[in-house]
Formats: structure tokens, C-alpha cells, sequence
């Protein structure tokens, strides 16, 4: 993959720095701490400004009770930290609060099987975004490492990883700006390359939402093939499993002047940017909202003649908000995307595959 995000944890992985600066990439903080604490290597974690606002507390507080040693620089809870080092295991067992990411379940399972007494993972509260938790699972058998499953408790016993081929699927999360696009113009067929109907993926959830929207998934050898059916624009859409999604789903609504009720956001405000808040600012931009009240948000649909209008949309250092906004120029005159260069964190080519399937890029 060309993605920044990818090639940056191929990097830093292998890196004999003393410092490792993983800049706005969340996964890579995460797994990369992860790493560098149970294998005792010594270093400096930092980011961005914005990662240094994003939370780790619960991943370095079960990190040390598992006894490695790592300390805050500045703020208690946040990067940048210091790991020292880890002489030895001092727990085999550790309860964690799996609401806020399923990154730190994920991040400790895969280096569950190097630790001499294996672990054992006791998630709290559930876990938010669990699908890529079960896919994280599914892919350490394959690589030979069984995990114990018991209601919210996750079993692992020291072994080894066993290297196999494995072909590494399209990402969904990508995948929804073309059905964003879909939806949004006249086009009666459009065909995306490699997506299996077995993904492990939480964001396949994809097709069967868009299902609502007028889109019909169907899969072949090639990939998935969507085609258009009537649309039964849903009253709520709950993404607790898949919440990269929301921006794409937010914009559809909008642009479709359909009021709708989402659910399950509550880890969009420690993302690359404050989901919410980014959201609700720039869909003002089109005489839309995004209301928020309790633990619900509401798209507000614009009115008028605001499909005539053109429009500048922000993307506060976001990729989502840059490819989730970019299908409006299938409705507005123009659409006009500030730093088009964020798609570089996980779709490099992103603005060159809209041209070539017609849309112009200035």
C-alpha cells in the first residue's frame, strides 16, 4: 500500500531511533507503543499536536501492569511518553475498558503470544468498533496464534507466529466515497475491484447500509458491482461498529435533504480531529447541521437553493472530511477541498482516481 499511514509503520518498526515520531497516525501510536513496551526497546513516542491531545492512558496503564515502564513527558494520559524498559512479566491478566478504541485490544492481543505467561484480556464496557477486534483475532490464526474467547474475555498462550501468505483486501473505509458518489450522480453501474463478500472488515457494513440509499451490492470475481434499486432513506443508522463511517453517511444525508438520526459517535471527538464538531461546522457551510444532544446526532437537512451555491469545505487535517465532502460536485457547480493533500494518510491517489472516471481537478 501507498498509504502514508501504511509506509510509516514499515518504517518505524524497523527504526533504531531513539525518537519515533509517528505524526498524526493513531494505529501506528498505538500499535507501535504496544510493540516497542514488550519487546524492550527503548523509546520516544510523539506526534503531531493533535496526537498529543488524543488520549493512551488505558493502553499504557494496562502496559505497565503487564510491568513495562513508561512515562509521560508532559501531560499525564496523552503522548508524548517515554518507554524505558521491561525486564520481566509481572501480570498475566488485565481489565480494560474497551469503549474508547478497539486499537488497544487489538494492540495487546498481537503481542499477547510473545509474553513468557501469555494473557488474558477482561474488557469493560464492551468494545467499540468490535468487528476489527474479531478481524485482528481471525488474522493472528491465520498466522498460527489461537485467542480463547469467553463473553468479554480474551485468552492467549505464549507461542509463535507462524509466517503464511496472505493477500491483503481493499480497504471499505475507502470504498464508501465511491457509494457516496454513486448515490450522488446519475451513474447506473459502477464496479469496485477486489472487495470480497467475506471481508472481515467492520466497515463492509457498508453495503448492506447503503442498501437504503438505493445501492445494491453484488458480488463477483471481480469485486463488488453496484447497481441501483429504490432507495428507503433509513430514520437512524447506529455506527458503534463502524464509525469511520459516520462522515460519508453525514454528507449522503445531507446532499439527499434527509433528516437522520446517527448513533454510536462517541470516539469521533479523538480522532484525527473533533469528527463532530468538523462535521456540524462545515455541513453549516451548505445550510445543513449536525445536531448533538445526549449520546444522538441529527443531520439537518439544508433547504433552498443551495445545490446552486459553490463551497469551500475545510478538512482540519482530516482525510475523511476531504473524500466524505468531495462527492457534492456531483450536485453543486463546484466544490472546493483546503489542503486536498490529507488523502495522502490512507488514499494517496484518491483525487487522481475521481479524474479518471470524469470529474475535473484543478
Amino acid at each position: 500500500s501507498s498509504a502514508r499511514d501504511t509506509e510509516l509503520m514499515s518504517t518505524l518498526i524497523n527504526s533504531n531511533n531513539a525518537v519515533i515520531d509517528v505524526m498524526d497516525a493513531g494505529t501506528v501510536m498505538r500499535f507501535l507503543t504496544t510493540f516497542f513496551a514488550l519487546t524492550n526497546q527503548h523509546k520516544l513516542m510523539t506526534g503531531t499536536a493533535r496526537m498529543q491531545e488524543r488520549p493512551i492512558k488505558l493502553l499504557v496503564d494496562a502496559l505497565r501492569t503487564i510491568g513495562a515502564a513508561i512515562e509521560y513527558q508532559h501531560k499525564e494520559g496523552y503522548p508524548p511518553h517515554k518507554i524505558a524498559n521491561f525486564k520481566k512479566q509481572l501480570s498475566n491478566s488485565i481489565s480494560i475498558d474497551g469503549s474508547i478504541s478497539s486499537q488497544y485490544l487489538s494492540a495487546l492481543l498481537m503481542l499477547a503470544p510473545t509474553l513468557e505467561k501469555g494473557l488474558t484480556l477482561k474488557v469493560k464496557n464492551g468494545a467499540t468498533s468490535k468487528p476489527y477486534l474479531l478481524m485482528t483475532i481471525e488474522l493472528m490464526k491465520h498466522f498460527g496464534v489461537a485467542v480463547e474467547i469467553e463473553d468479554s474475555i480474551y485468552k492467549v498462550k505464549h507461542s509463535t507466529y507462524t509466517f503464511k501468505e496472505f493477500a491483503v483486501e481493499p480497504d471499505w473505509s475507502s470504498a464508501s466515497y465511491w457509494y457516496s458518489i454513486f448515490v450522488l450522480s446519475d451513474a447506473e453501474r459502477l464496479e469496485l475491484t477486489g472487495y470480497r463478500k467475506s471481508s472481515l472488515q467492520g466497515d463492509k457494513a457498508l453495503a448492506q447500509l447503503m442498501e437504503s440509499f438505493g445501492v445494491k451490492t453484488t458480488f463477483n470475481s471481480k469485486g463488488a458491482l453496484l447497481t441501483k434499486q429504490a432507495p428507503h432513506l433509513p430514520a437512524s443508522i447506529d455506527f458503534i461498529n463502524n464509525p469511520d463511517l459516520a462522515q460519508t453517511f453525514a454528507v449522503v444525508c445531507a446532499a439527499l435533504e434527509h433528516n437522520c438520526v446517527f448513533t454510536g459517535l462517541h470516539t469521533l471527538k479523538i480522532k484525527e480531529t473533533d469528527r463532530v464538531l468538523a462535521i456540524q461546522q462545515e455541513l453549516q457551510k451548505l445550510g445543513a447541521d449536525f445536531n448533538e444532544e445526549g449520546e444522538q446526532w441529527t443531520v439537518i437537512p439544508p433547504k433552498g437553493n443551495w445545490k446552486s451555491e459553490s463551497v469551500s469545505i475545510n478538512t482540519y487535517h482530516d482525510h475523511r472530511m476531504a473524500m466524505a465532502f468531495a462527492p457534492l460536485a456531483c450536485i453543486m457547480p463546484s466544490i472546493t477541498i483546503e489542503s486536498p493533500e490529507v488523502v495522502n494518510k490512507s488514499y494517496p491517489s484518491f483525487w487522481a482516481d475521481l479524474e479518471k472516471v470524469g470529474f475535473t481537478i484543478n
